[in-house]
């Protein structure tokens, strides 16, 4: 949610309710489709409480970049597990989580997503190209960026950790304080795997695509991940491409460029055309 306070020198943005980016978005995009839509979420909002927003965003070919940043916590409500959070991952209390995560790559092929990738947000090598293929990509583009969340990293038993100290000091404020943390960085080459431990002492692995990966077979990319997923591999790269699908505005036939931009004679057509319009719904 702070990312288009981050940005907005840089370009227009708000934000929108939790979860409801798509909406925003989708109205944005139909009114102007001249601009560049980069829409950020997090792995809670966009699969929970804005499944379903995510879910028709694909579904109508939504011309736009859609940024996941996954920690697998719900980090304003201090950590409870998200639904991409994995089975057997600890909270900072301990707790196991028992349910089977929601994988956000193979939620958008098996809807239909004409753009997914996934990457690790300490490998800039990997990231930021496919951040910029997304943008040129015309269609529905999203990529799923591990993002380990730092500020949840204590637990329970440790004398340091935040919870201790509010249970044996009375500030006269209630204040937080986020340490600062070493940033974690990664190379993956192709067809590897890396193992990248966080801050928490946890480790991924990270296995990216080989040279000859095919992106543009669907069914073929759903059992990749599949079958690495077994492996407890993260796979990142472009992992599915479909550039003949055709966009919203290709498929409802709208107008070029800004409706705002439109003349007037085009906005209005006149009283005589309107009734033709009026008569076909009678």
């Amino acid at each position: 949610s702070k990312t288009p306070a981050y940005f907005v020198s840089e370009a227009h943005g708000f934000n929108a309710v939790h979860g409801r980016m798509p909406s925003v978005a989708t109205g944005a995009n139909a009114a102007n489709q001249d601009l560049l839509y980069i829409g950020v979420s997090g792995d809670g909002d966009s699969l929970s409480i804005g499944m379903g927003q995510l879910s028709h965003a694909i579904r109508r070919n939504l011309n736009m970049v859609y940024l996941i940043e996954n920690n697998g916590v719900y980090g304003l409500t201090k950590g409870q597990f998200s639904a991409s959070a994995d089975v057997g991952s600890k909270a900072k209390k301990g707790d196991a989580n028992q349910q089977p995560p929601i994988d956000p790559v193979r939620l958008a092929i098996t809807l239909g997503a004409t753009f997914v990738a996934r990457s690790f947000s300490g490998d800039k090598k990997q990231l930021v190209p496919l951040i910029k293929a997304a943008a040129r990509h015309k269609g529905f583009a999203l990529l799923d960026v591990l993002s380990p969340c730092v500020t949840f990293n204590d637990h329970e038993d440790s004398t340091k950790s935040y919870n201790y100290t509010r249970q044996f000091y009375h500030p006269a404020i209630h204040t937080d304080f986020i340490p600062a943390a070493e940033e974690i960085e990664a190379s993956s080459e192709e067809g590897g795997v890396n193992e990248v431990t966080l801050h928490d002492g946890s480790r991924i692995k990270i296995h990216a695509v080989d040279r000859a990966y095919d992106p543009t077979d669907r069914a073929a990319a759903f059992s990749y991940l599949m079958d690495h997923a077994k492996q407890g591999h993260v796979v990142t790269g472009l992992l599915y491409l479909d550039e003949e699908k055709h966009d919203m505005h290709a498929v409802n036939a709208t107008a070029p460029g800004a409706l705002g931009q439109l003349p007037y004679d085009r906005l209005n057509p006149g009283a005589d055309k309107l009734d033709a319009i009026f008569k076909r719904y009678r």
